[in-house]
């Protein structure tokens, strides 16, 4: 008999939500009238909303706190996450299947275990995930879908933030280090010629944590941009993206919320693999990376020249944004 009632443990990260969306998708098709419910971090839970195939949604707190949350609603778990913790918390729970890699030796607590294929080495993360589905014995579909639905009330938000007539977005920030990160010099150069060109403003979004990169930007522009560090929450922040006229990016959360949304984008790759991380959604996007021997490293901090964002030149990031 098939689970009625599933939970789906979901990743902890941004552009790993989006880029698990068609595992997700896939999931839900092969419990068809089934409730899904993703048992998420609460700095990713909100994004669901946007996910309609998607019953409910329960923040997770930590091992006993969602062994407790979910013990007895559920006849199967499944994990989109690698770690011993949450395979320890689905255990705990006494939730009767539970499926997922065997990773960190945690083979022995799920009931389905699936190996990680080596041919993933080198692929789009969106496959790994699908994988993990089909090494448990479930179905996948042809043609992966990580597209996102922006709902009405996050777009006004995205509106009132903005206003009127057509604008670039700028994302300089990136977690885990600035070596995924272009120049904001950079930025701002390439930023101000295409708001030129498409009688746009200029928008620099981010978190508190993003206030020098874009506090540089605007010292490094004629024209005021548009500040939105720190002032949109995960509902907001997809407002905005989904509003844009282009994006202008590093590796990084939102570059994979935008891609989803199906806003146009330009891509800037330094220290991450692209070919694993790329955007995977329906945007019009291109993904500019210097091919230097050094990269992708990995690595959070140059420890040379930073040769793999220093050669990208700004008029190679303009062209791309002419093309989507």
């Amino acid at each position: 008999m098939l689970p009625s009632k599933v939970v789906l443990r979901a990743p902890n990260w941004i552009g790993d939500v989006v880029l698990s969306l068609p595992a997700l998708r896939d999931l839900k098709r092969n419990f068809p009238g089934g409730q899904l419910s993703v048992l998420a971090r609460p700095w990713v839970a909100a994004l669901y909303e946007a996910v309609a195939e998607v019953d409910a949604v329960v923040h997770s707190r930590g091992i006993r706190a969602d062994a407790d949350a979910i013990r007895g609603g559920y006849e199967a778990g499944v994990l989109f996450t690698n770690s011993f913790g949450t395979a320890l918390s689905l255990a705990l729970s006494r939730i009767p299947e539970r499926w997922g890699y065997a990773t960190q030796a945690r083979g022995p607590l799920l009931t389905r275990r699936a190996r990680v294929p080596a041919a993933l080495r080198g692929r789009s993360q969106v496959y790994y995930y699908r994988a993990m589905l089909a090494g448990v014995g479930l179905k996948v579909s042809a043609a992966p879908d990580a597209s996102l639905r922006c709902p009405e009330a996050w777009a006004a938000r995205g509106a009132e933030l903005l206003g009127e007539g057509p604008v670039v977005g700028v994302n300089p920030g990136a977690a885990f280090g600035s070596a995924k990160q272009w120049i904001p010099a950079r930025y701002a150069a390439a930023a101000e010629r295409i708001a030129a060109e498409r009688g746009a403003r200029v928008a620099i979004l981010g978190g508190p944590a993003e206030r020098p990169l874009a506090d540089a930007i605007a010292a490094a522009m004629r024209t005021p941009p548009l500040d939105l560090c720190g002032r949109t929450d995960l509902p907001g922040l997809v407002g905005v993206l989904a509003r844009l006229d282009v994006l202008l990016t590093n590796d990084s959360g939102p570059m994979h919320l935008a891609s989803a949304l199906g806003t146009p984008l330009v891509a800037i790759f330094g220290s991450t693999d692209w070919r694993e991380t790329a955007p995977a959604g329906p945007a019009r996007q291109r993904v500019v990376r210097e091919d230097v021997e050094c990269a992708p490293c990995m690595l959070r901090e140059c420890p040379i020249d930073h040769r793999c964002m220093t050669r990208v030149a700004v008029e190679r990031v303009v062209a791309e944004a002419r093309a989507v």
